[in-house]
């Protein structure tokens, strides 16, 4: 009962959580291998790198039984039902088969975040479209990160929050301009870790992938976890963060109350 509050306080405070060793090293190798597989016959053709960037790698490969094993082997669907209610947690999808490749430059340059939903013209939707279809992000470390920019997920504590004050005083519509400019409470945060762990991040966690100054390949494996209401929320739930996460609400509301569900 301990950790399960443990990763409640951690979702609230800082919009994310890490499940260390929460899907079996066999799965993991078994996705690694197939992805590697795919890369030598399928190949990469230089003029669809930007999608594969923006959408995923090894197209039609996210919806085969390896990925998907990475959550139904896991401990990650259960442990997502503690943050949004037992019963609520829809099946999950394909999985975004996440790349990053090495790059030489002659000097590093910081990451930058962004909000999931936004147009970019490459990630699926059109420059000036956007939309909300997710409760939280299960990113899936397949390979060892032990030192930052090495492609890590990186995310901004307590964005999630400043978000939703951000939309309690404007329309989510603005994301259909692009990423807003804010100065957000806390520097980002590369993830570290071991092949096998899981970081679970909230929908409004201002989040990215650092540059990979390493040597090898930063493999990862992202599902986009939805409750069962989430398409019934829609945008409401950008400006009362905690409607889909029940147990996250029941927590904090003795000190901080949320806006009430309708």
């Amino acid at each position: 009962m301990h950790m399960v509050k443990a990763i409640r306080q951690a979702m609230y405070d800082d919009g994310y959580t890490v499940l260390r060793q929460a899907v079996p090293r066999q799965a993991v190798l078994d996705a690694r291998r197939r992805i590697n597989e795919w890369l030598g016959q399928e190949g990469m053709p230089p003029d669809d790198l930007p999608t594969m960037r923006a959408q995923t790698y090894c197209p039609g490969l996210g919806g085969q039984p390896p990925l998907k094993a990475l959550m139904h082997r896991s401990l990650v669907p259960d442990a997502v039902e503690q943050l949004i209610g037992e019963g609520n947690l829809l099946p999950p999808g394909n999985a975004q088969i996440a790349l990053r490749f090495p790059r030489v430059v002659d000097a590093p340059k910081p990451p930058h975040g962004h909000l999931d939903g936004i147009g970019t013209g490459t990630n699926g939707m059109a420059v000036g479209q956007f939309s909300r279809g997710f409760t939280l992000l299960a990113v899936v470390l397949l390979n060892d990160l032990p030192e930052p920019y090495m492609g890590n997920f990186t995310v901004w504590p307590g964005s999630h929050r400043f978000f939703e004050q951000f939309f309690r005083e404007r329309d989510p519509s603005i994301l259909a301009q692009g990423m807003p400019k804010a100065d957000l409470p806390h520097p980002p945060v590369q993830m570290t870790g071991q092949a096998g762990d899981v970081v679970l991040a909230h929908h409004h966690l201002v989040h990215g992938a650092a540059p990979n100054y390493s040597p090898d390949i930063r493999y990862a494996a992202i599902f986009r976890l939805k409750h069962k209401d989430v398409e019934a929320n829609g945008v409401d739930a950008m400006s009362d963060i905690w409607r889909e996460w029940q147990p996250v609400r029941e927590l904090i509301e003795p000190t901080q109350p949320a806006a009430s569900a309708t």
